[in-house]
């Protein structure tokens, strides 16, 4: 990609290849993470409808079939049970004699019989007679046993269609996250697109760093989880997600890589795991889709290619360039020395613009003459000036000055 080929600016050397680091969440939202040494597997029976729905579909569809084929076969023996200890099997011929069902001449017809009563299909060959208690006690448990059956495997395989994991997949993430200044600050920013014309509503941003750390005690936590404030408290967390837009972590004293510097970034060992929730707006069903970002997919000194141009009457997005990015001038220093250079150039400013208006004043009152008169006249000029000047560019006078006052 464009991206790669322009990820360090030129003079710079690349940094040697490191081993690849095992992702925590897949750049398409797949988690790596598998359940094992499960002993009480019994609570997954207790959620036996969320189960089902988990599962893969080739699994999803065995279940479904068995339900029904077990429930049919289990129902069809029971008839066919009941024939048989009744001796209706025995007077097929006899037309003097009165069966439970009607036409039902072995497991065959039984199991048809079965199929018939629990669809409601009602062929109208074999049907139940009054003369049969048993059956019709049967026939109540099967409509209502059936009944169930239906509720529940249909609205599993109605939950799992209308899953909305595949809207997920219109939701895309940009292929790298780049470090550059904004508004004279670093920032570590991501971009997040919708393919669709139908949007997500109440659209939502999180970010989280994945980074091991080691605690003062001496306890060591392999996948500690911190936040990465991406406009929680302004509100920029929230988007409207009509066009692609750019996230931005503004990296403060409060960011985890306040102290980081593009060198010490580039040896680090993270990952950012990034994670959009919203409303899907066809169906109102919750939708999440995840993406993460290694050490190496960060590029210092990058920003993002424009997508959007102004057409005929409507905004035209442009994906092809969706993941490009292209270099801009970024310090390679950590955003604290960055902050701490900024204080110290606006300290030096502050300071030094009153001195050298002072110096400015006292040679032009100096220059306006020889003698004591305009010697006086260039000291008077010199100390009034200098405090009125001194108050329009913003230097309070001194605390006993005022007190004289």
């Amino acid at each position: 990609m464009a991206q790669e080929n322009t990820a360090f600016s030129p003079g710079t050397e690349e940094p040697p290849r490191r081993r690849g680091r095992q992702r925590y969440v897949e750049k398409d939202g797949r988690c790596n993470v598998q359940q094992g040494n499960v002993r009480e597997t019994y609570r997954y029976l207790t959620d036996l409808f969320t189960t089902l729905v988990d599962l893969q579909w080739r699994l999803s569809l065995l279940f479904f079939v068995l339900a029904y084929a077990l429930t049919w076969l289990f129902f069809g023996a029971i008839w066919w049970l009941i024939a048989y200890g009744r001796g209706d099997l025995e007077h097929l011929e006899d037309t003097a004699w009165t069966p439970c069902v009607n036409n039902l001449n072995g497991f065959v017809a039984a199991f048809l019989f079965s199929i018939e009563t629990e669809t409601t299909i009602g062929y109208g060959h074999r049907v139940i007679t009054d003369q049969c208690p048993e059956g019709i006690v049967l026939l109540l448990l099967q409509a209502i046993l059936g009944s169930m059956v239906n509720a529940f495997m249909v609205g599993c395989m109605f939950v799992k269609i209308s899953q909305p994991n595949k809207r997920a997949a219109t939701l895309v993430f940009s292929s790298h996250a780049v470090v550059s200044l904004r508004d004279g600050r670093l920032c570590l920013m991501f971009r997040v697109g919708d393919l669709r014309s139908s949007h997500i509503v109440e659209a939502s941003i999180r970010a989280k760093l994945i980074r091991s750390r080691q605690t003062l005690e001496g306890e060591f936590i392999p996948l500690h989880q911190t936040d990465l404030s991406v406009g929680f408290d302004t509100g920029d967390d929230r988007l409207f997600l009509v066009s692609p837009l750019v996230i931005s972590h503004e990296i403060d004293a409060a960011s985890p890589f306040w102290e980081a510097s593009r060198r010490a970034l580039e040896r680090d060992d993270f990952e950012i795991v990034v994670i959009l929730e919203g409303m899907v707006e066809a169906t109102g069903m919750t939708c999440q889709a995840r993406s993460s970002y290694l050490v190496d997919e960060v590029l210092w000194g990058h920003r993002f290619t424009s997508v959007l141009t102004l057409e005929d009457g409507f905004y035209e997005v442009d994906y092809a360039s969706f993941h490009e990015t292209f270099e801009v001038p970024t310090p390679s220093c950590s955003a604290r020395e960055l902050a701490e250079a900024a204080a110290r150039l606006d300290a030096h400013l502050y300071w030094s613009i009153p001195s050298r208006l002072d110096e400015k004043v006292e040679e032009e009152g100096a220059g306006e003459g020889p003698g004591e008169e305009a010697e006086e006249e260039a000291g008077e000029g010199a100390g009034g000036g200098a405090g009125v000047d001194k108050e329009q560019n913003g230097c309070l006078p001194p605390p006993e000055s005022e007190s004289k006052v």
